[in-house]
C-alpha cells in the first residue's frame, strides 16, 4: 500500500553494470535509479553513453555475450536476476512494455496493423476475436489517431512515422502495463509530431497511470515529461536529480553542455509543465 508521503516503488536499479564478455570490458558502469508509482524518470545522454543497454537489461532482452554484472534490478517488487524465462515473458507486456524508436522496425509490413495489436490481445488477454477488434479500435483512439478503422486496415508502408509510433504505444498499453519504457521513441519524428506523442504520453500517465522511464539523447525531450534525469556520459551516470535542478543548477560539465545547447531553442518552453513553479521558486530553493 501507498501514502500520501511515499509512493510504491516499481521499479529500482541499484549500482547496475553491464558487462560485454566477448570483449571483456564494462559497458555501463553502476546505475541507480528509483521509479515511483506514477513518477517519470528521464534518461538523457548522447549515443553510446549505455542508457539502452541499461533499458534493455530492465526489459530483460540483453543480447548475447552482454549481462548485468552487478548490481541489482528490481521490477514491481521482485528481483530480476531470480526471474525464469517464462516470468520474464509473462511480465513483458502486461506489467513492463517499450516503445522504441523506428516502429517500421517492430511492426510486420506484410499484416495489417490493426491485426498485430488485436492479436497480442487475444494472445495475452484470451480475447475473441471481435472483442479483441472491438478494443484495438478503442486503443486507436485512445492515442488519438484519426479514423481508427481506416488506420486498422492499413499495412506499415501506407502510414507515416507518426501514426506507426502511435500504433506501437497502443500495442504497449493494450495490457495496461504499471511500466512503459519510450527509448528514443520521438527520434525519427519531426519537431510537431514529437511534440504531440509527448503530450499523449504525459497523458496516458495522467489518464491511466503509468510509470515511465523516458530515454533520449534530447535534453527537451526529458524536460518536456520527467521528474527526475539521469545524465549518462560513457556509461556512466554524471549528474542525476530533479529536472528543474539539471536544467537550472547543472553541476557536472556535460550537463551544463547538454542545456547551454538547447537554450538557444527555448528550452524554458518544454519545461513550463513538469517544473510547474516560478523563477523566482526556483532561485529560492537552489540558492
Amino acid at each position: 500500500m501507498t501514502t500520501s508521503a511515499s509512493r510504491e516503488v516499481v521499479l529500482e536499479l541499484n549500482d547496475v553494470r553491464i558487462h560485454n564478455d566477448l570483449a571483456d570490458v564494462e559497458l555501463v558502469h553502476g546505475v541507480t535509479l528509483t521509479l515511483e508509482r506514477g513518477g517519470v524518470v528521464g534518461i538523457v545522454g548522447e549515443s553510446g553513453s549505455g542508457k539502452s543497454l541499461t533499458c534493455r537489461a530492465i526489459l530483460g532482452i540483453l543480447t548475447k555475450h552482454i549481462e548485468v554484472s552487478g548490481g541489482s534490478i528490481t521490477l514491481l517488487g521482485r528481483d530480476a536476476a531470480t526471474l525464469t524465462p517464462k516470468e520474464w515473458t509473462d511480465l513483458r507486456g502486461t506489467r513492463i512494455s517499450a516503445v522504441f524508436q523506428d516502429p517500421g522496425s517492430y511492426l510486420n509490413p506484410s499484416i495489417r496493423v490493426g491485426t498485430q495489436v488485436q492479436e497480442v490481445l487475444r494472445v495475452k488477454l484470451g480475447l475473441g476475436r471481435a472483442a479483441a477488434r472491438r478494443r484495438t479500435l478503442e486503443l486507436f483512439e485512445a492515442v488519438h489517431l484519426r479514423d481508427p478503422e481506416y488506420v486498422y486496415r492499413q499495412y506499415t508502408h501506407e502510414l507515416s512515422g507518426g501514426m506507426l509510433q502511435r500504433i506501437l504505444i497502443a500495442a504497449a498499453i493494450a495490457l495496461e502495463p504499471d511500466i512503459l519504457i519510450a527509448d528514443e521513441a520521438t527520434t525519427a519524428l519531426d519537431v510537431t509530431v514529437q511534440a504531440e506523442i509527448l503530450d499523449l504520453l504525459a497523458e496516458l500517465k495522467e489518464r491511466i497511470g503509468l510509470s515511465l522511464v523516458v530515454v533520449s539523447h534530447d535534453l527537451a525531450v526529458v524536460a518536456h515529461l520527467c521528474d527526475h534525469v539521469l545524465v549518462m556520459k560513457d556509461g556512466s551516470v554524471v549528474e542525476q536529480g530533479p529536472t528543474r535542478k539539471i536544467l537550472y543548477h547543472p553541476e557536472h560539465e556535460y550537463s551544463r553542455l547538454l542545456v547551454a545547447e538547447h537554450e538557444q531553442y527555448g528550452l524554458e518552453l518544454h519545461t513550463q509543465r513538469p517544473i510547474g513553479e516560478s523563477e523566482q521558486d526556483r532561485e529560492l530553493e537552489y540558492a
